[in-house]
């Protein structure tokens, strides 16, 4: 053996030994793909920095699978340090109280001078308790906006809608010059009803949307969702509305130009970017309703936070404040937001993408936080925290489905998305 393969081989026992060293702590999360890579690499910088902690990114799947994984793991005494958890799994999370470790808490137990002002309000707002503390960290937190491709409206000579009414206009526009999908949405409960209710601050739930209790009933069946989803049925039958599926599946209808608009979470952004060579597009605001707000309120958030579970040493736990304090920072955290369309979760790490010229080389990434910071958050614009929220996402769509297969009335539908969604409701506050 060489002198350079010797060496190579004293490098590789040394690290070697170093990484079995370090305290393991363990990080489930449900980022696949190149959100995943990023996740490892952002893990992997950790890592290189200190030597005393080693994070373990492991990928689980969906955030369905990934928040029930952990919690099967908790039972069983086997569960992860920290588990990335969808924001619609916030009141499952804090009603299993005996499991977690709350953020605030873990930071000040490792000596963190945890300061929560620097963190954007308008994404740790939906994580604290009644007396303002944050209970998970931020992670990638999104909110829903409006794509557009720029050839199809420069085509039909329309600007860019800002309200349903103007929506409407564009719709007949692009029609009639060849465009017969205005546009199509992702995540229909998220974007079409719960943004919908932010945006026109109009209650979707009773006890402040859940935040002041788990004594909640739904608010979807009111006049104004009655009337949103009327005109988006009528859309659908004429052609305007494209309804592409649950989740993110109408993407591909805003890909290939069939559709030239797309309502959908500022993390796609890179994806749209990528798929879409063919056409330059744009960035907008959510429409609203003229008729039922002036002016529109702040939209609500989407994604996930990272929560904290109980049973580990406390060396461990330093390990994972250390992890999160590193996480937070601001090039870490603008980085992150760059590369995948994801909120920057404090000030400062906005603050340092603007210096860096982000957002004037790449038009529309910024707003999705001037949509979430243009109004102080009401009541009714703050969030929504119900139990079985997973659950009652699912009757939504089912419900809709029917309307825009022509099989139920827009009424019928809201009301029985109601009497189902209670029924969710009530199991979980009978059990919390």
């Amino acid at each position: 053996m060489n002198v350079k393969a010797i060496s190579l081989a004293l490098s590789g026992l040394f690290l070697s030994g170093q990484a079995a060293s370090a305290t393991q702590i363990a990080w489930w999360h449900a980022m696949g793909g190149e959100l995943g890579n990023k996740v490892n690499e952002i893990a992997g910088k950790f890592n290189q920095s200190q030597s005393e902690f080693e994070v373990k990114p492991v990928y689980k799947g969906s955030y369905s699978e990934t928040m029930t994984g952990a919690i099967t793991a908790f039972r069983a005494r086997q569960q992860p340090h920290i588990v990335q958890v969808f924001e619609v799994g916030t009141a499952t999370m804090m009603a299993a109280d005996n499991a977690i470790y709350p953020v605030y808490k873990l930071m000040q137990d490792a000596g963190k001078a945890f300061d929560q002002s620097k963190y954007l309000p308008a994404v740790t707002g939906y994580y604290t308790d009644n007396d303002n503390n944050m209970l998970s960290m931020p992670f990638n937190s999104s909110t829903p906006v409006l794509y557009y491709n720029r050839d199809l409206l420069a085509r039909a000579g329309v600007e860019v809608p800002t309200t349903w009414q103007e929506m409407a206009q564009a719709g007949q526009r692009l029609k009639e010059t060849g465009t017969d999908c205005a546009f199509t949405t992702s995540w229909t409960p998220w974007v079409q009803l719960e943004n919908f209710a932010a945006l026109h601050d109009i209650p979707f739930a009773t006890a402040n949307n859940g935040f002041a209790g788990t004594e909640v009933e739904l608010l979807v069946n009111r006049a104004e969702y009655v009337q949103h989803i009327e005109q988006l049925a009528e859309w659908g039958k004429s052609g305007l509305f494209k309804y592409g599926g649950r989740q993110s599946d109408s993407l591909p209808l805003f890909y290939s130009g069939e559709c030239a608009m797309f309502m959908g979470s500022s993390a796609s952004y890179a994806g749209i970017k990528n798929n879409t060579p063919d056409f330059e597009f744009g960035v907008g605001l959510l429409p609203y309703n003229q008729t039922l707000i002036q002016q529109p309120q702040n939209s609500i958030i989407g994604g996930a936070t990272l929560w904290v579970l109980q049973g580990h040493e406390q060396e461990e736990y330093q390990g994972v404040a250390e992890f999160f304090e590193f996480l937070s920072s601001p090039e870490i955290q603008a980085d992150w937001h760059q590369f995948t369309g994801y909120l920057p979760i404090t000030h400062a790490a906005y603050k340092l993408t603007q210096e860096q010229g982000f957002y004037q080389q790449n038009p529309g990434t910024e707003v999705a936080i001037e949509q979430m910071t243009r109004t102080e958050p009401t009541v009714n614009s703050k969030g929504i925290r119900l139990g079985n929220f997973v659950q009652i996402r699912d009757i939504v769509d089912e419900e809709l489905e029917k309307v825009w297969a022509g099989q139920s009335e827009p009424q019928k539908a809201l009301n029985t998305i109601v009497e189902r969604s209670n029924t969710q409701l009530g199991r979980f506050a009978n059990v919390n």
